[in-house]
């Protein structure tokens, strides 16, 4: 249930449209089922309420029957739209038996569905995601497509890193229009560093597990964005495309006011 369902309700029955059996039944229900236990997985129902985005389910490790039932049910008892991140196209055929509108989006390994209709994505409110290299991409998707579900507009910009730093800087425009950066990079990570000198905007760093050897498959890029000298760039995880766009969507929410 979502915060705007709720107040649909409590509105209706001070109107006198809802009898005060029903309130009390789904309020009951709501507090009573928010957890729904399928025995290998906790399902956290009233997530969309608290945090107006339905619990997202992590696939990986998990079977492609797992990810069947908690998506499906996810899918029953939610308004919003719906994620699994780090899926296979194996648990995408036998989710999508399941739930006959779901999607799956190769590069960003991510089960979705898209039926929220109140959205409205303020292009004002741009989320940017910049890649240093063709390899971050993968890693850059699921930021976006994220960003994407929970209602935000999203460009990009990939291929842009410090190699050929004029390939950046063709980008000024992107950047300088953006609320919210969230820079993807491997090797030694200097593209946060670099935007975070560009711009006024809240960055967000995320490391890759891109490249050779030294980079200890992401640390070396970890620590050099933990290390930053620009001021206003944070880090998230090596690889952590969803938690970038899930922290941006958090900013834009705030500073839009909401």
């Amino acid at each position: 249930m979502t915060e705007k369902k709720l107040l649909e309700l409590l509105h209706d029955y001070k109107n006198g449209n809802t009898p005060e059996d029903e309130i009390i039944s789904v309020l009951k229900n709501f507090s009573l089922h928010s957890v729904e236990d399928l025995n290998f997985a906790s399902i956290d129902h009233a997530r969309e309420l608290r945090q107006g985005f339905p619990e997202v389910v992590f696939a990986a490790g998990k079977t492609s029957e797992q990810v069947k039932k908690i998506f499906k049910s996810l899918h029953e008892r939610s308004k919003g739209n719906l994620i699994a991140t780090r899926a296979s196209r194996e648990q995408y055929e036998v989710t999508v038996a399941e739930v006959p509108d779901a999607k799956f989006d190769e590069a960003a390994k991510m089960i979705y569905v898209d039926r929220d209709e109140t959205i409205h994505r303020d292009e004002r409110k741009k989320i940017l995601i910049v890649t240093a290299g063709t390899s971050d991409i993968p890693v850059a998707e699921e930021a976006r497509l994220t960003a994407y579900l929970f209602g935000n507009f999203v460009e990009t910009c990939y291929d842009c890193g410090v190699a050929g730093i004029h390939r950046l800087f063709r980008n000024m425009d992107k950047i300088e229009s953006a609320n919210v950066i969230i820079t993807v990079a491997g090797m030694e990570g200097a593209l946060a560093s670099v935007v975070g000198g560009l711009t006024d905007k809240p960055v967000i760093a995320v490391p890759t597990s891109v490249g050779y050897g030294a980079s200890f498959h992401g640390l070396a890029a970890l620590l050099a964005m933990l290390n930053s000298c620009a001021a206003g760039v944070s880090v998230v995880n090596i690889d952590n495309g969803f938690g970038a766009a899930v922290m941006a969507n958090k900013i834009n929410k705030l500073s839009a006011g909401n």
